[in-house]
């Protein structure tokens, strides 16, 4: 017996008329944003009427819906994804997302086997031209992707909404305090919201969702799964090197960090001057500027799209490539998890634990605060309180080979502990699901 959708709460059309009509009002600011971001990143030219739900392409059959906004929430739904592939192959699914970035993780990790476009503007008029197009029989939207008309539009379509992975953190609660009357209503339309722990939940909670929605289920991002092909990767890595060389890796850093990465590797090179700097920072249209910096700086870079592998007298290698992270944590020594010198509020620590490589992270976690606080108490995780800090837990962890290995194997551990809330996620939405294939004799 399917569950029953709510129905409409007093007040709701008042205050999703007036969401929408500021929405409309500020539409031609939409128009600047993309040609803003096109400047630097040129497939924000492109693909603009899926932005305002238009399609040229035939409506198709039903299909299971899931929105990631960019490439680290796509990463984390990889598992789910995957299971569910494997579990029914004959599913059309649909994966949505924000960012160009984000729409290049999906193609990488599945290609053909999913339909991609990019979820439209808020807009009554879009969310609606969006979900009779694609007609979803049921919607999991990630982490903290809160959109109040598309969810009222769920609703008003009769497709259940499953909030997966839910994270919120303190700041976006403040931050979303003017549209409570909203968010509220838009949130208690949805079937549950499964949240990564008791204080995200909670914090749901005060957002407006009832406490019956709420199920606490885990962390899908500990569910990770490590890339096949690792240890080839690996010894191709060492075998370019030519010789032991000591190897740091500086990930998903952001505008602003470039300058501190720089400093780093010069105050870790006075003292290991066969040192290599793996760099892959965050956003593709940094990987120019990153690579002009390290010249610039005087040093001699080999990139991953040019050269394949760093040569054996590179002193920065440079991974201008995307889906190839974890791979190229496994191959360093220590790691620095950037975005966190900055109050950006980090990025996934687990990724670098996952493949055995110990971890290094500036103060500002706040989107990470379960996640680096276990590491952390685990002994898997050094934080560094500002630049200086960073480099003097990079600079002991070189020296300590001992040091890195205690660290790895208490990440390896806490990861493995952590596994589960994918076998939860699904058991949850298994009730909205298309029926699973037939098993063949």
């Amino acid at each position: 017996m399917s569950t029953p959708f709510p129905p409409k709460e007093p007040g709701e059309r008042l205050v999703r008329w007036l969401y929408s009509l500021a929405l409309y009002l500020l539409s031609p600011f939409t128009l600047y944003h993309l040609v803003s971001r096109g400047f630097r990143v040129r497939e924000y030219f492109r693909r603009w009427d899926e932005r305002y739900g238009a399609y040229s392409t035939e409506q198709g059959r039903p299909c299971v819906w899931l929105h990631a906004v960019s490439v680290g929430e796509v990463n984390a739904a990889a598992p789910l994804v995957n299971a569910l592939l494997r579990q029914n192959k004959g599913t059309r699914w649909v994966i949505t997302t924000i960012t160009p970035t984000g729409s290049q993780r999906v193609r990488s990790l599945w290609g053909g086997r999913v339909d991609h476009v990019y979820l439209p503007y808020d807009l009554p008029g879009s969310v609606d031209r969006f979900l009779q197009h694609f007609r979803p029989t049921v919607a999991l939207i990630m982490e903290t992707e809160l959109w109040p008309n598309m969810l009222f539009g769920c609703r008003d379509h009769r497709i259940p909404v499953y909030i997966i992975n839910a994270r919120l953190s303190a700041r976006s609660l403040r931050g979303y305090r003017l549209l409570r009357p909203l968010l509220g209503r838009a949130l208690r339309t949805v079937r549950c919201v499964a949240a990564q722990s008791v204080t995200d939940g909670r914090r749901f909670q005060v957002l407006g969702a009832e406490p019956a929605q709420i199920q606490v289920l885990g962390n899908l991002k500990y569910d990770i799964e490590v890339p096949d092909g690792l240890e080839v990767l690996r010894s191709a890595f060492e075998d370019a090197l030519g010789r032991k060389r000591p190897v740091w890796i500086a990930a998903s850093t952001h505008e602003g960090e470039e300058e501190a990465v720089l400093a780093l590797h010069r105050r870790l090179q006075a003292r290991w001057p066969d040192l290599l700097l793996v760099w892959a920072p965050r956003h593709p249209e940094r990987f120019p500027r990153a690579q002009a910096a390290a010249v610039a700086a005087g040093w001699k870079v080999g990139t991953r799209s040019r050269d394949g592998w760093p040569g054996a007298d590179d002193q920065v290698f440079l991974v201008d490539t995307l889906g190839e992270l974890m791979a190229f944590y496994a191959c360093a020594d220590v790691a620095f998890v950037g975005g966190s010198l900055q109050p950006i509020g980090g990025h996934n620590l687990l990724e670098p634990a996952a493949v055995g490589t110990a971890v290094v992270t500036g103060p500002h976690l706040h989107n990470f605060v379960d996640i680096s606080r276990r590491l952390d108490e685990a002994g898997a995780l050094r934080v560094g309180q500002d630049l200086d800090g960073v480099g003097d837990a990079l600079e002991t962890l070189l020296a300590d080979p001992q040091a890195r290995e205690e660290m790895v194997a208490a990440g390896l551990a806490l990861v493995d502990q952590g596994r589960g809330a994918l076998r939860r996620t699904l058991e949850l939405i298994a009730p909205d699901l298309p029926e699973p294939d037939p098993v063949e004799e």
